[in-house]
């Protein structure tokens, strides 16, 4: 039986894949569960194929990818790594990493509940550990088929001093966690298809994975790390909807005579269950230094109100907060709807809002 090849289709996000899996003791099977592929811990060679649409008669057909490898239970991914994202399903290719601290109020602590406080809602005492994300680039390709599910350009700068509220994106630049990253191999020496895929990768068939960084991605990282860099990552789940945000500090305005400091987060919502529920209403609490708290209410959130379901599970958005001050807290709750008409709030895990203390200029454009 070796040589045997099984053939299944992987749902991963909104987009169609293919495995073909050929083992040393025939077929092995695979799990497709909710749109998040895994391997078997064993010796395989795995084909990805990746629908695409052909002017044809028929249609739509398989294009082979690459060979999907084993992903990474310890250890880093390098610069360079393909791989497929395992929730919104598109294709990428890591450019470095982050080492966050990651604040999992899902962990059970030994710490007894406290009393309320202006920085969150009366909960535990959350322990950070060290957790790997990834600078990525997301193939142009795919940006289409995710858009509604995930912001492709989600990671924005402050533009200039001459509008304080000015702000920029580099389109196509995502951070991954570490357990998002099914890798793959390509032999295709442009397998990513972004416009800065090549000015920051060069191909080397000799290194492994064969892309190593150009003196250029050098040089972008080290001129806007301050401005890139991911820190904190803060997690919570309510029945059943986790919720993942990661804050990001982008840098101080001077505007009617006063300092603004500006704040990006990005925000994901995943059901863990298989019950179909709706994004309804948001409610914000922001603690500032200043002494100020204020309460946002609205509908949905980025002027969507998403749909979670066990085909489509995941949503993640991006946005903005100023204050006058040069940290606060924030905190607050997401509204869901079930199909019946019922409601839940879930909690959204309180965060920090700190700014750098080694205050420096915010770029004006893309650095190299």
């Amino acid at each position: 039986m070796a040589g045997c090849v099984a053939r299944r289709a992987l749902t991963v996000g909104s987009r169609w894949w293919s495995r073909s899996l050929t083992g040393t003791r025939g077929p092995r099977p695979f799990c497709a569960a909710g749109g998040a592929g895994a391997f078997p811990p064993v010796a395989t060679t795995t084909t990805l194929r990746h629908l695409s649409s052909r002017n044809r008669p028929e249609g739509k057909v398989l294009e082979t990818v690459g060979v999907f490898e084993v992903p990474k239970q310890n250890g880093k991914y390098e610069t360079g790594q393909l791989f497929l994202h395992s929730v919104f399903g598109y294709r990428g290719v890591v450019l470095f990493p982050w080492q966050a601290r990651l604040y999992d109020r899902d962990v059970a602590s030994a710490a007894p509940e406290k009393a309320e406080n202006p920085a969150g809602h009366g909960s535990k005492e959350v322990k950070g550990k060290t957790h790997t994300y990834y600078q990525v680039l997301i193939d142009a390709r795919d940006c289409p088929h995710i858009s509604q599910r995930s912001q492709t350009e989600a990671v924005t700068f402050l533009a200039n001093h001459d509008d304080s509220r000015a702000l920029y994106a580099i389109p196509g630049l995502d951070y991954v966690s570490h357990e998002d990253i099914l890798p793959y191999t390509s032999t295709d020496q442009v397998p990513i298809q972004h416009e800065l895929f090549e000015r920051f990768l060069l191909y080397d068939q000799t290194k492994a994975p064969p892309f190593v960084a150009r003196e250029t991605l050098r040089a972008w990282q080290e001129k806007n790390h301050p401005w890139l860099e991911l820190s904190d990552v803060h997690r919570e789940t309510t029945e059943n909807i986790r919720v993942t945000v990661i804050p990001f500090y982008m840098g101080m305005r001077v505007a009617q005579n006063s300092h603004v400091y500006w704040w990006r987060y990005c925000i994901r919502l995943e059901n863990l269950d298989s019950d179909v529920v709706q994004l309804r209403e948001r409610h914000w609490r922001i603690f500032s230094l200043s002494g100020t708290l204020e309460t946002v209410r609205g509908r949905g959130v980025v002027g969507r109100e998403p749909v979670l379901s066990k085909e489509q599970p995941a949503f993640q958005y991006s946005s903005h907060v100023s204050l006058q001050a040069s940290s606060g807290h924030m905190w607050g709750t997401f509204r869901f709807e079930r199909p019946d008409g019922s409601h839940f709030d879930v909690r959204i895990p309180p965060f920090s809002l700190e700014s750098n203390k080694d205050e420096k200029t915010p770029p004006s454009g893309l650095h190299w």
